[in-house]
């Protein structure tokens, strides 16, 4: 290829990436689909502004490759054993029904022979990791139920597509008996090579070029390990992705694992990006407009039939509920990233026709596309749904409690364990059903339900306890306990958690007898220790420090008086600056007169 081609192709790429991402993120479409959409825009069925998708899909199979080197990385012993029962008990249950039914399907409704149809339902069976982890990270639903239960059957899936590329080229080969023993047996061999390297040569090579402490060689070093072997295996007729995989498996315990997994990202997220662009490419619109109800039954009935089945093993399997099988089974039920590799290898073994793959590579797209607006749309009906509590709130039982704790997240948690270790009885109350059942396993006193609630304070005898702690992380939700909480028991103490200076001058407003700024304490303990390593003594960094507490406590209380003037509040920001600039400077002039004049004892040495 030319050179000016070369920045045509560069160029290109770059600009439609640049321009579709974006927008397909601010539709809240993930950026896998705005590759995707990107691709099929500039290519021969677009604006034509590239013409051989071939000429990048190559390079473009790296990212996939990186993919798999990282998740490799990922996979150390000790992680894969805890997540096993989810990992390869649901993962394996789900992989296994679902190309079940989709090959029976494929065999039957379109006349397929059993190896394309085989080949066809382990493909679809696959989800996209990149979109589907894209999506519940968007959503800030990777720490649900739901959640753990997707990443761990994409962790199964991720494992499951090694096989699948490798068993396409055998299911496709016509050598003898003879030559496919011989062919078998030496990559056999090439597999040992690359496992007993990577034991005993990765890590003594990656500890000298460590050694040599410049980044851009350890960077180099990296993306070798991982194109080398991928090179070695295509070169031995094996999927490149099993040897990046293995490579990744083989340094998942490596001290560095971190290091590499840093180095390699940027490139993975750019070719992985480059290798939606191709797909994008590749795909035939024009198949929608000649035979546009075939395509949308595929489309609709692999969203159905997947669905159908992750539903299925998240109730059965997954011990999720009603509504969160249905959020579990929208998030994956699309096809995915391997499932391209898988159906492009396919056809180059002549396991399918360019028509079958066509249709198949324009059904995973749709079904993609399809998958952003049924997840936003389940979710407001879930929303609805959800508005009486999931179950009913828990009968609380036990003696009165000196403490009662509202919200038992990160703040709540740590005022219990101090408390029960020194044997101080409270009571925990918590809104999420979830988190009430999760903590109740470690064997925390917690409690389901709405801490606003004045039935459920009396329950929690709150007219007997000294202490009311507000942890509850919803401003809102705060405040409006808070305001309940002191008029219904105005002689019990609160201390309430405040995410932000406007969160505290409401709470201020109903006269708590404490608010705690969550951020306030490691923000200046922080401040602290950057003094110290800038030079200063550690007496005269506390001073500083607590010279600053005391300045900004007094300048909240003033604050609070002009807090709802945006005017009298930047005039108020401006001038107690200017304060503390002046109170440092005369700190740094006249260094000895602080022991007498501050109420500290501690005299600064140096300015």
């Amino acid at each position: 290829m030319e050179t000016s081609n070369i920045l045509q192709y560069i160029v290109v790429l770059l600009a439609a990436a640049v321009v579709a991402v974006p927008i397909a993120k601010k539709f809240e479409l993930g950026a896998v689909l705005g590759y995707l959409i990107a691709g099929a825009v500039i290519g021969p069925a677009g604006l034509k502004l590239l013409q051989n998708p071939e000429q990048i899909a190559s390079i473009s199979e790296l990212g996939v490759v990186l993919l798999l080197f990282v998740i490799g990385l990922e996979l150390s012993p000790q992680r894969l054993w805890v997540m096993r029962r989810m990992v390869f008990g649901v993962g394996f249950a789900q992989v296994v029904a679902t190309a079940a039914l989709i090959s029976l399907l494929a065999y039957l409704a379109f006349d397929l022979a059993g190896k394309p149809a085989i080949i066809i339902g382990l493909g679809l069976a696959l989800s996209s990791t990149a979109f589907g982890l894209q999506l519940l990270a968007e959503r800030k639903e990777l720490t649900s139920a739901h959640g753990r239960l997707a990443f761990a059957v994409l962790l199964f899936q991720d494992l499951a597509a090694i096989p699948i590329l490798a068993v396409i080229p055998v299911f496709g080969g016509d050598q003898g008996a003879a030559a496919n023993t011989v062919t078998a047996l030496q990559k056999i061999g090439v597999i040992a090579l690359v496992v007993v390297a990577g034991r005993y040569l990765l890590r003594p090579v990656l500890r000298v070029v460590a050694g040599t402490k410049i980044p851009e060689v350890f960077t180099a070093t990296a993306l070798l390990v991982v194109i080398g072997t991928a090179w070695l295996m295509e070169m031995a007729h094996i999927s490149m992705a099993l040897g990046a995989f293995l490579a990744g498996l083989l340094l998942a315990d490596s001290e560095y694992r971190h290091e590499l997994e840093s180095q390699i990202e940027p490139f993975k997220g750019l070719l992985l990006g480059l290798f939606f662009v191709s797909v994008g490419m590749a795909v035939d619109l024009g198949l929608l407009l000649r035979e546009p109800w075939l395509v949308v039954g595929i489309t609709v009935g692999l969203l159905a039939v997947k669905a159908f089945v992750l539903f299925g093993v998240g109730r059965l399997a997954g011990g999720l509920d009603f509504q969160q099988s249905l959020s579990f089974a929208a998030v994956l039920a699309a096809g995915g990233e391997f499932a391209f590799v898988v159906f492009n290898l396919a056809e180059k073994a002549q396991l399918l026709s360019t028509r079958e793959h066509d249709f198949l590579m324009l059904a995973i797209t749709l079904s993609m596309a399809l998958t952003p607006p049924l997840v936003m749309v389940l979710a407001q009906y879930l929303k609805t749904q959800q508005r009486k509590p999931e179950r009913e709130y828990d009968h609380i039982e036990g003696d009165p409690p000196r403490v009662i704790i509202a919200g038992f997240g990160r703040v709540g948690q740590i005022v219990a364990r101090v408390l029960r270790a020194q044997k101080i009885p409270y009571t925990a109350l918590e809104n999420s059903a979830e988190q009430v059942d999760f903590l109740r396993r470690f064997g925390n006193q917690i409690y389901f339900g709405d801490p606003s609630r004045p039935e459920l304070l009396r329950a929690a005898q709150a007219d007997k306890a000294e202490i009311f702690v507000l942890a509850t992380d919803d401003p809102e939700a705060n405040v409006r306990t808070a305001r309940i909480v002191k008029r219904l028991y105005p002689n019990l103490k609160i201390f309430a958690r405040a995410r932000n200076r406007q969160h505290a001058f409401r709470l201020m407003d109903l006269a708590v007898d404490g608010v705690i700024r969550e951020t306030l304490e490691g923000s200046l303990d922080m401040t602290k220790q950057v003094l110290m390593a800038l030079g200063q003594p550690p007496e005269v960094a506390a001073e500083r420090v607590a010279r600053f507490r005391k300045y900004d406590e007094d300048l909240l209380k003033a604050q609070h008086l002009v807090y709802d003037d945006d005017a009298a509040m930047v005039q108020s920001a401006r001038d107690a600056q200017r304060e503390l600039e002046q109170l440092f400077e005369a700190d740094k002039e006249a260094p000895k007169l602080v022991a007498t004049t501050a109420p500290l004892d501690v005299a600064p040495k140096t300015a």
